[in-house]
């Protein structure tokens, strides 16, 4: 009897490859771009020397020399890996020095350090809510946020970006026994700021606390103290979360809060308790960008010359409403943000093109730095604006 030849089973990737196919065809797949220098306002990539709108390193402090000789030093002192959690003995007395510097910055008792930002939104969030309870988030929340808000199995409601009486809504009619709203200081994609004052006003209320995440804010607004202090909000019910790797040119996050807040974190956020700490050396780093956020003013005021050079040179022209260094130029589909990114990486300039699911309309995400000279900010207004009149 002839043998009949066996059925082979599809390959168990064959799903991720069609979904991936999926990707490509709507012009969202997604690759990582190799850089061969360090990060500043000029980077290498393949070889060919751009200038760099693409970079969070809103300070220009990513490759400062007093940085990174305190990374060098407190490598030299501490060695380089923390060798285990906070909890058990990683935490080391410049991880204390830090998050004293760092609470006392922005103006809270107390202080816990992470080693992302990613990290300290999963941990303050699933904490502090759980079943039963209620967080409350705008709708243009950064990806963090909103898992954030999933993990913890608290009543998840979303409302429209800064649609204050949306919140007040649900708000009124939550029987939650905790709530807890929870929103970006300043928006990642379109740049703008939450009316702060307003969601304090509400928090207070309603019996609620008020997480602010704080990424883009950090270092930038508020004399540097950032978007708390630029709103001018004091009050307990306010938590507080910046990241470091963006305009403290280094990498982690931390969370100032009331110093009960900060305990009930240590005894209870798992991504805090089963993680190893952070390596010591990136405190001593942080410890020295501190000093330079709150010396160096000259920063944040070519930061507002170039923010105001872009807008007047791009006005009308399709920019999103921003007054921080992110400066959102919309695109009509995926395809044409895509060929425009290409074609100004041809010309010199790196930009990079955000598309759905990232934001829900595709756009080039311009980002501005103390590193830069005005004049470049300049020279690509002007190549955007050839750009946008061949299109």
């Amino acid at each position: 009897m002839r043998d009949t030849p066996l059925l082979m089973p599809p390959m168990p990737f064959s799903s991720l490859d069609a979904d991936l196919a999926a990707r490509r065809a709507q012009h969202l797949f997604r690759q990582r771009t190799v850089l061969g220098s360090p990060q500043g306002a000029q980077v290498q990539v393949g070889g060919q020397m751009l200038l760099n709108f693409c970079s969070n390193d809103y300070l220009g402090l990513a490759n400062h020399p007093d940085i990174i000789l305190a990374a060098q030093q407190g490598a030299q002192r501490w060695g380089v890996g923390s060798g285990s959690a906070h909890l058990v003995a990683g935490h080391y007395a410049v991880h204390e020095a830090f998050e004293q510097c760092a609470a006392n910055w922005v103006g809270k008792p107390a202080a816990l350090s992470f080693c992302t930002g990613y990290m300290a939104n999963l941990a303050v969030v699933t904490a502090l809510v759980g079943r039963g309870d209620a967080v409350f988030a705008d709708k243009l929340n950064h990806a963090s946020l909103n898992d954030a808000c999933q993990l913890s199995r608290a009543d998840f409601k979303r409302f429209a970006h800064n649609d204050m009486a949306a919140l007040e809504r649900l708000l009124a009619t939550s029987t939650a026994a905790r709530k807890l709203i929870a929103v970006d200081a300043v928006f990642s994609m379109d740049g703008d700021i939450a009316p702060l004052a307003d969601l304090l006003r509400l928090a207070e209320q309603y019996d609620a606390w008020l997480y602010l995440d704080d990424a883009h804010g950090f270092g930038v607004l508020g004399d540097g103290r950032g978007s708390m202090a630029h709103a001018g909000l004091e009050s307990p019910r306010v938590i507080y979360m910046a990241t470091l790797g963006k305009a403290a040119g280094v990498a982690g996050a931390f969370v100032a809060a009331e110093q009960v807040v900060i305990d009930y974190l240590i005894n209870f956020a798992r991504p805090y308790i089963y993680t190893t700490a952070a390596p010591p050396l990136l405190a001593e780093a942080l410890l020295v960008s501190l000093d330079l956020i709150e010396q160096d003013g000259w920063r944040r005021e070519r930061l507002q010359q170039q923010i105001a050079c872009l807008r007047t040179a791009l006005a009308g022209r399709g920019l999103m409403p921003s007054a921080t260094p992110i400066q959102p130029l919309l695109a009509p589909d995926s395809a044409a943000a895509l060929a425009w990114s290409a074609t100004l990486r041809e010309r010199g300039y790196w930009l990079a093109a955000i598309r759905p699911p990232t934001v829900p309309t595709p756009r080039l995400r311009i980002c501005l730095s103390a590193a830069h000279e005005v004049a470049g900010v300049a020279a690509l207004a002007d190549e955007i604006t050839r750009l946008l009149d061949q299109a």
